[in-house]
């Protein structure tokens, strides 16, 4: 492995491998055999742990796009409601930004249709439990409206997740982070 790998795991030098082979050729193109070479592992030890190429591809979407999600601090002073609006939004022109997300929007898009039309991924379950924590406590300081906290916290799912999806693809970048911003102000209002 290279220097600057020496302190990861290798799981982390497979994902960081799996993120090079990505960004240079698309998810199709990517192979174990780029992957390992790149990570400076066997093929064997990938096998161990992935049986293929999509599944090194999942476990890599979720470690950054999962870094992406700030946690809201729901001990600030304040409305919580504008602080998880301002979470949302940036994190949603992060996620937009992303250099992986770009590539696999252009490249291979069909990686994302099983998140968006067959299931909840972990990233999108790590997203449910943050959004939930975070309205239950907008909640209690009567910034965001009552209701279910697990039904509200889906419903920010679809929308968060059509702006950084489609977004870009109906409405020009330009506003789409304003558009975001209204439409989340709006419906979390009490």
């Amino acid at each position: 492995m290279t220097s600057n790998r020496h302190n990861k795991t290798d799981e982390d030098a497979v994902l960081d491998a799996a993120r090079d082979c990505v960004l240079a050729v698309g998810v199709r193109r990517t192979t174990l055999t780029d992957i390992a070479r790149r990570a400076g592992v066997s093929r064997m030890t990938l096998y161990r742990r992935w049986p293929d190429v999509r599944t090194i591809v999942g476990d890599l979407m979720t470690r950054e796009w999962t870094a992406l999600a700030g946690d809201v601090d729901i001990e600030a002073p304040g409305a919580l409601r504008d602080r998880l609006v301002a979470a949302l939004v940036e994190g949603v022109a992060a996620f937009r930004a992303h250099p992986l997300l770009r590539k696999i929007r252009e490249v291979d898009p069909e990686m994302l249709l099983p998140y968006v039309l067959d299931r909840v991924g972990a990233t999108q379950t790590r997203f449910l439990e943050l959004f939930e924590t975070a309205l239950r406590a907008g909640h209690a300081d009567g910034s965001v409206r009552p209701g279910d906290a697990a039904a509200q916290a889906r419903s920010l799912l679809l929308v968060v997740q059509s702006f950084a999806l489609s977004g870009p693809t109906v409405l020009g970048e330009d506003v789409l982070d304003a558009e975001l911003r209204h439409i989340l102000e709006r419906t979390l209002a009490p």
